[in-house]
């Protein structure tokens, strides 16, 4: 039985993706670079890869971890890179799936591609989009269907078997089976369990990919699954019939800050009137945010853990108004003991505001009022987070965004060739393999412990 999922991931050329998708697909790449590498740097991520080496071992067909370099299995690599991206969260996200695509996908496709040897000079990039298309679809249609707020792993598992389906070269039959094995066993994790008790589980995006690429190898082998209803239901035939016409791809966001999404209308609030009134901490008394419901559950005040710091409002709201930024620094333990922060952080009053709370998930809304020390009140208007596909960020700030999380963990002459070989993908003489070569060499740098 075919599906238009089937045929899509089989079928798809780089020649059938209109420029502007490959720009969007180039951008996102280099974005997921900057941030694995800032990830690397976590706790999370070397205890999740010294797993992987211990309990994932190559056999043979083995595949390098993202600024690693050592070699494990497929599944192995695709759940260490998606758990080291995850450990910092600045990746890309859709608003709609209420999640992440290329956390996850981005590392199954690298260790597909390795595994399988491949990488025709036109398909790590076209492998990319298929990923946030198929990704994005698969998000959306889970919603849809399930009331419960899973993490983004219960359906970028579906993206990754079908993925590894292209990769391997399964036929029609067998694709169906990977895509229904991976829905089947995709971790349909409660997000909300993780943002009420930030640590280490984060968005489930590494075990969706682990789930998503074993699932490929199992239907490689035989091994049967229940069809994937998130993409056979007719409730969900709008969402897969406009394959190849609706660019997902186009639609992701971006983040200016490593932090929850959610989070990040209160600060951009912050940061427009600390720089338009010339703001400094000592001027303020205290911060009141209205915002929908989701961000007041982010309640942690003085983290403990860079998890914490994450899944947190006042926090990096507390961050942006002392330092003018909140970027990987501000997530990092040294903040922890800012007593700045802390006493501006302990100050912020966070309530719910209906507009708001409609608005969601299309739109990510907060209002913030800044009391100063001399009484007044300074009053920002509704504001949504930055780096939407409607208002995306500069590729300046992306640009920057990727070189100071890249340049501490590779070396600038490494992270600066990278950045080169992502923005020549898919075009004469651009290489796959170079890029794939360069994201997965290990760190200049010690990881710290």
């Amino acid at each position: 039985m075919s599906t238009p999922l089937i045929d899509f991931v089989h079928d798809m050329r780089l020649k059938a993706v209109p420029e502007p998708v490959r720009q969007q697909a180039r951008r996102l790449l280099l974005d997921i670079a900057g941030v694995a590498a800032g990830g690397s740097r976590t706790r999370l991520s070397e205890i999740v890869r010294t797993h992987a080496v211990r309990h994932f071992a190559a056999g043979a067909a083995g595949a390098r971890m993202l600024v690693d370099g050592r070699r494990v299995s497929p599944a192995g690599a695709a759940l260490a890179g998606g758990m080291t991206i995850d450990g910092l969260d600045a990746h890309d996200g859709h608003k709609l799936t209420k999640g992440h695509v290329g956390c996850g996908a981005i590392p199954a496709v690298l260790a597909l591609a390795e595994a399988e040897e491949r990488l025709a000079p036109d398909e790590l990039l076209t492998a990319v989009v298929l990923a946030y298309e198929i990704g994005s679809r698969a998000g959306i249609a889970l919603h849809r269907m399930a009331a419960d707020y899973h993490t983004s792993g219960a359906w970028v598992a579906v993206a990754c078997a079908a993925l590894g389906a292209r990769a391997i070269g399964l036929g029609m039959h067998e694709t169906r089976h990977a895509v229904g094995i991976a829905e089947y066993h995709g971790p349909r994790s409660p997000m909300m369990r993780c943002i009420d008790h930030p640590t280490m589980l984060k968005d489930g995006s590494g075990w969706g990919a682990m789930a998503g690429v074993s699932a490929a190898y199992l239907a490689a082998d035989g091994f049967t699954g229940a069809p994937a209803v998130t993409v056979e239901s007719p409730d969900v035939a709008d969402l897969w019939g406009t394959l190849g016409q609706r660019w997902y791809t186009s639609e992701q966001y971006l983040k200016p800050h490593p932090v929850c999404r959610w989070a990040q209308p209160p600060i951009a609030a912050v940061l427009a009137l600390r720089d338009e009134h010339g703001l400094t901490a000592a001027d303020v008394e205290r911060i009141e945010i209205q915002t929908f419901h989701e961000s007041v559950r982010l309640a942690t005040r003085r983290p403990r853990t860079t998890e914490e710091a994450q899944y947190s409002t006042a926090f990096p709201v507390a961050a942006a108004m002392v330092r003018g930024r909140v970027g990987a620094a501000e997530v990092e333990e040294a903040a922890f003991r800012d007593r700045e922060i802390l006493r501006l952080a302990d100050s912020i009053v966070v309530s719910e505001d209906e507009e708001c709370n409609d608005r969601f998930p299309a739109q990510r809304c907060a209002r913030v009022a800044i009391v100063l020390t001399d009484g007044r009140r300074l009053q920002s208007g509704l504001t949504e987070a930055r780096g939407d596909p409607e208002a995306p960020l500069p590729m300046s700030e992306v640009r920057a965004k990727y070189r100071a999380l890249a340049e501490p963990v590779m070396g600038r002459d490494r992270a600066n060739a990278l950045e080169s070989m992502i923005d020549a993908l898919g075009r004469e003489g651009s290489s796959g393999q170079d890029v794939l070569r360069l994201m997965v060499e290990p760190a200049k740098t010690a990881i710290p412990a």
